[in-house]
């Protein structure tokens, strides 16, 4: 399926990016040879690979951590908020997304 100009730009819009005419035209054909590279996986046989679940290590067997596992003290409110931009009644204010 190859992609078009108007696919660049519903991608663009779906990321609120804005994009001119000109980006269009350069865009369109790398998107397109990106989803052409992509595609050669399909290619592969995957017949023989066992899925993976819950990472690679197998079940039932130790991870290795870089850290002990230790209970510490949480932050507490005051100083959680003491770097915020905008706190407001003891709480972090962000913009509101919809």
């Amino acid at each position: 399926m190859p992609i078009t100009e108007s696919d660049v730009e519903k991608v663009a819009q779906l990321a609120h990016l804005e994009i001119t005419p000109a980006e269009l035209k350069i865009f369109a054909p790398q998107m397109a040879e990106i989803v052409a590279y992509v595609e050669q996986l399909n290619a592969l046989d995957t017949s023989n690979v066992e899925p993976a679940i819950g990472g690679f290590t197998p079940e039932g067997e130790a991870t290795d951590s870089s850290r002990e596992d230790a209970i510490i003290p949480s932050l507490g409110q005051k100083i959680a908020l003491a770097e915020a931009p905008d706190a407001a009644s003891g709480h972090f204010r962000v913009p509101k997304v919809l």
